[in-house]
């Protein structure tokens, strides 16, 4: 009886209402969010009409208390609340004690057509934020992980609110030598599918039959890297996108068109370098260089921060951990097969 009475005040409890209007927002469909945060969270929960009731673990429940308080805090402000939000906010809560998952959640950036960009993980706020504060700011991380689009929709909004007068969006055509000359058609005709995915984000954040419009006026203005020589970029929102694929050189040239009022952001993943014969890549060499420099930020993505399926993330992490192993192999010297030394070659592809 001791040993119960013991057992029973190291369990802590929490009861707390859900105002009439979120709770179904809350639940979710068929109680699908409920379920979730009961399969992820140690605390037991229980619901009853519009009050839940957390016990278990005092430690436990005080996470859980935090939770549901930040879910409720998105549901109150007319946030559509899903699985992935579940997992955001208790992975973001796992990470931080001190922002509110509930600011970044509903941290509006552009909108069209009932649509809403807003950042999905802390690092993605934090780099949100990054963009704001600096004027040149360096986006890396995995594929999914939102540096691209939400760089253009930092773009957008500084277009709509006239913070810049122009947006200009460039990334290396790194096949665009002799091959580009075989393929038919002109110039514009033949660099479009190096170009299509930053035109193909630009149609979520813009009226798709007004951009013919604004790039005709050169208000945006989607070109390869190499039309950026020699030019100097006033009052423009510039992004430099897949920037692992250029060179050292080619970084330079990019970082040195900063007019004045113009804002910067380059965004790559520096596991996916499709330089031919062994060069350099610029964007793993910039932070070396420019370390120091102020008013140059770098944001780091991870596959925590994939906003893509569920699996994508995973499929991050298990490339990264097959490619220390691999790492290790070729470190030893041992000697694993024409094959796996192609895939070496070509790791990231």
């Amino acid at each position: 009886m001791a040993d119960e009475t013991q057992q029973s005040n190291k369990e802590g409890q929490s009861r707390f209402a859900v105002p009439e209007g979120a709770v179904l927002t809350l639940l979710g469909s068929r109680d699908e969010n409920l379920r979730l945060a009961e399969e992820l969270l140690e605390a037991d929960v229980h619901v009853r009409g519009n009050e839940i009731t957390l016990s278990g673990d005092p430690a436990d429940v005080a996470f859980a208390e935090r939770v549901f308080s930040e879910l409720i805090t998105l549901a109150g402000r007319g946030q559509p609340i899903d699985q992935n939000s579940v997992r955001r906010i208790i992975a973001m809560l796992s990470e931080t004690d001190v922002e509110s998952p509930a600011e970044v959640l509903s941290l509006d950036i552009v909108s069209r057509r009932g649509r809403t960009i807003r950042p999905k993980t802390l690092n993605q706020k934090h780099y949100v934020d990054a963009i704001d504060k600096n004027t040149i700011v360096f986006g890396i991380g995995p594929a999914g992980t939102g540096k691209t689009y939400l760089a253009m929709a930092k773009a957008v909004q500084a277009l709509q609110s006239k913070q810049v007068n122009r947006i200009i969006l460039t990334r290396p055509a790194v096949e665009a030598g002799e091959r580009l000359g075989y393929l038919p058609g002109t110039l514009y005709e033949k660099i479009d599918p190096y170009l299509r995915p930053l035109y193909d984000a630009l149609h979520d954040m813009v009226d798709p039959e007004s951009i013919p419009r604004l790039t005709q006026a050169g208000t945006i203005e989607v070109a390869p890297l190499a039309f950026m020589r020699g030019r100097s970029l006033n009052d423009a929102f510039i992004i430099l996108d897949e920037a692992q694929n250029t060179t050292p050189e080619q970084m330079k040239m990019f970082l040195t068109r900063l007019g004045f009022g113009s804002k910067m952001v380059v965004t790559g993943d520096t596991t996916q370098v499709d330089l031919p014969g062994g060069q350099r890549s610029g964007l793993r060499v910039v932070r070396d260089i420019l370390d120091g420099v102020e008013d140059v930020h770098f944001s780091e993505l991870t596959s925590q921060d994939v906003v893509r399926h569920r699996l994508v993330g995973d499929i991050v992490d298990a490339y990264d951990k097959w490619q220390v192993q691999q790492d290790a192999i070729d470190q030893n010297g041992q000697h694993h097969g024409p094959g796996a030394r192609r895939g070496n070659q070509r790791r990231g592809r």
